[in-house]
């Protein structure tokens, strides 16, 4: 039987009670592998699937790690898609909540001046997209003199995107006594030797896969001409009716077409392309995890970064370019041991790629029929009741950790030449709040943000109504949710 539990490892309190208040039990193999590893300042080579819970394998050491004093970044994280950078910040920010980590994102596609005022001010860890850190790097917004550890996380499909040399570049450019820990799903030989050429000594990793971590997914594909795809995928979804399900498109206007005709259709649908502005994808991956609507048609930007449990379908409308692309696609169901659906509707044109998928897969696609009128027309009344029924809201990991969080808004900041210690200063000596209730504090030009935690959030707005910081009488209030 296994004993293992977090408290066999040498962890400050903080960051044992964030585990907790996340939810992690016991450790998962990855984990117990991992971080002992990390402690003990090793570089470390993973081979793990999505789905095994490496992200918490190196951000608990490294959280545990962070000196709190420090205000350059110590740790840089590269992962290859945006969604994935923030996801790993909020993942870091919530393991080391009650230590105040700060971890600073960036990625393209957004603010780069406030990338860069955000890396100005104490920044602990910094998760970004290699092109988006490079240049940073470049332009010298992102101080390196402090990094003593860099996470190559999804190096194989940093790979497959064609960033290996902006990640040899990033490399070159780091400190030479930092610790290294590269993660890969699989372990092609240009991984390989890129973990040779720049890991030294690493404590190796192979993650078996288990029931738990092996997707089990009943994989089919159904003959269909391009001009019948959207009515199959009417027919298909009214009888399958899932209870969530990704619809994957090869095009962003196949994406919108799709969304277009579900939402006539009225179905609970959002879409997900790289051609959309980054705050409008992150809030539907955000309404999606949410479980605000049951449907989401997306390109292949969403195969990788959507860590969601309980997608019961996955039906790709086009078959992918890449028969990699494939495999994260199908991927995003049958987790953590349930069972998935993954359908794919394949022309002529496409039924070569199918024998490779198989192939490269080690899988077979069971071909299907497209359900015919008589039980399309039987199964409407059930589909419907489920589209119009709300669903339950899904688990949100960090709500333990956030509850007794309130973000508290001063309208002064940098301009007013106001510091963190000022703040810290001030709201310590509030009767009944301590230093320990301060969290995270972020000073912009005109304004700050500062996360009062245990509760005290209203106790400390009430009683800075009448208190100055640096001699300067600053309106507060809740800060209003972005």
């Amino acid at each position: 039987m296994n004993n293992i539990n977090f408290n066999n490892y040498l962890l400050s309190d903080v960051i044992v009670q964030a585990i907790s208040d996340l939810g992690y039990e016991t450790p998962t193999p990855v984990q117990q592998a991992v971080i002992p590893a990390v402690l003990e300042g090793k570089d470390v080579l993973v081979q793990s699937q999505t789905g095994s819970g490496k992200t918490a394998s190196f951000g608990i050491p490294l959280c545990e790690k962070v000196d709190w004093v420090e205000n350059k970044p110590q740790v840089l994280i590269l992962e290859p898609t945006r969604e994935l950078a923030q996801q790993v910040q909020e993942d870091l920010i919530n393991i080391g909540r009650y230590k105040r980590i700060k971890a600073t994102a960036v990625y393209g596609k957004a603010s780069y001046v406030k990338q860069k005022s955000e890396l100005k001010q104490k920044s602990h860890m910094v998760v970004g997209t290699p092109g988006r850190v490079l240049d940073h790097i470049k332009k010298g917004s992102l101080p390196l003199g402090k990094i003593n550890c860099l996470v190559i996380d999804e190096a194989d499909e940093m790979l497959n995107m064609g960033f290996i040399d902006q990640v040899k570049d990033i490399i070159k450019a780091l400190p030479e006594s930092k610790k290294t820990l590269l993660f890969s799903a699989t372990m092609p030989q240009t991984i390989e030797k890129l973990s040779s050429a720049y890991l030294h000594d690493p404590t190796v990793v192979k993650i078996a896969a288990t029931e738990k971590t092996t997707p089990k997914i009943q994989h089919a594909y159904l003959s269909v001409t391009e001009e019948n795809k959207l009515a199959a995928l009417e027919a298909v979804t009214i009888v399958e009716n899932p209870d969530t399900c990704i619809i994957f498109a090869n095009t962003q206007e196949k994406v919108n077409d799709t969304y277009d005709f579900l939402v006539k259709a009225g179905y609970p649908v959002g879409k997900l392309h790289g051609g959309m502005m980054q705050e409008d994808r992150f809030d539907v991956m955000d309404a999606f995890r949410k479980a605000k609507f049951r449907y989401l048609v997306a390109t292949d930007v969403a195969a990788r970064g959507i860590d969601i449990e309980n997608i019961t379908h996955v039906i790709n409308l086009d078959v992918p370019f890449e028969k990699e692309s494939y495999i994260h696609r199908v991927g995003r169901t049958g987790r953590a041991g349930k069972e998935g659906f993954a359908l794919s509707f394949v022309t002529s044109k496409d039924e070569p790629l199918i024998k490779e998928i198989e192939s490269f897969g080690e899988l077979i696609m069971n071909r299907i029929t497209l359900p015919n009128a008589k039980l399309v027309a039987r199964s409407k009344a059930v589909f419907e009741m489920k589209i119009t029924t709300k669903q339950k809201p899904r688990y949100q990991k960090a709500k333990r950790v956030n509850e007794e969080i309130t973000k508290v808004y001063f309208n002064g900041g940098k301009k007013k030449k106001l510091r963190a210690l000022d703040f810290v200063g001030t709201i310590s000596k509030i009767e009944g709040v301590n230093s320990e209730d301060i969290g995270i504090i972020t000073i912009q030009e005109n304004v700050t943000y500062i996360d009062i935690l245990n509760g005290k959030g209203q106790l400390v707005i009430q009683a800075m109504k009448n208190r100055t910081i640096k001699g300067k009488q600053l309106k507060v209030h809740v800060a209003r949710k972005k």
